[in-house]
């Protein structure tokens, strides 16, 4: 997996910063999952009516120091998705394989598109952020085969947990098809990482939301 290769990066946040910030994760994520308690149920009940096969997509992704853990998500493909993944592959906007992101996926449900254009799919993750897994922000995680094309500056990224939002995603998203962009505005995050910067990512994250700019 070439997790080794984080032996050479030192913690990113000091155990005071991770405190903090872990703190502020699991409350805000509990408030907010309870808030949304009736929006999610009828989100789940209309991914169901909408196509067969289960409400949540889950899927194994890497997490801090290249740990494992099942990413939740609402399902808006088709089931069996992942198996078409190859045969779709020619349509992928990125030239870059860890970057797979298409336009107009056909794999993609009728009430997935729209789940997808407004970013509710991702919602699910809250529950990722309550049980540690992931932090409200940070570098989205990657897939776990991706590590072995990792170069040594790409595996800084996995030295602080990964987030629900980020810099990423408020900079353009999908629309940002370079892999190593991708990676300079991660490491710009964990270098620069405060309070406030994540403060300023989450205000950011709602009208990036509602521009649906990148969200496909």
């Amino acid at each position: 997996m070439g997790v080794s290769e984080l032996a050479w990066q030192a913690p990113a946040l000091t155990s005071h910063q991770a405190l903090g910030k872990r703190v502020f994760d699991v409350a805000v994520a509990s408030i907010a999952l309870v808030a949304l308690a009736p929006f999610l149920a009828i989100l789940a009940i209309l991914v169901k009516l909408d196509s067969r096969g289960p409400i949540l997509f889950v899927h194994k992704r890497v997490g801090l120091n290249g740990r494992p853990f099942h990413l939740l998500k609402f399902r808006t493909m088709r089931e069996g998705a992942r198996e078409e993944q190859a045969s779709v592959a020619y349509l992928n906007s990125s030239d870059d394989a860890r970057l797979f992101k298409i336009p107009d996926d056909p794999r993609v449900t009728r009430f997935g598109r729209i789940v997808r254009r407004w970013s509710l799919d991702e919602l699910p993750q809250l529950v990722n952020v309550v049980i540690g897994d992931m932090s409200l922000v940070g570098p989205r995680p990657f897939f776990e085969s991706d590590l072995e094309d990792y170069e040594a500056h790409h595996f800084q990224r996995l030295t602080v947990m990964p987030g629900l939002t980020g810099l990423w995603q408020v900079s353009g998203r999908s629309e940002i098809v370079d892999f190593e962009e991708v990676v300079r505005l991660d490491r710009y995050y964990i270098e620069h990482w405060s309070f406030l910067f994540d403060l300023e990512i989450v205000a950011r994250t709602v009208p990036a939301v509602m521009r649906r700019r990148g969200a496909y």
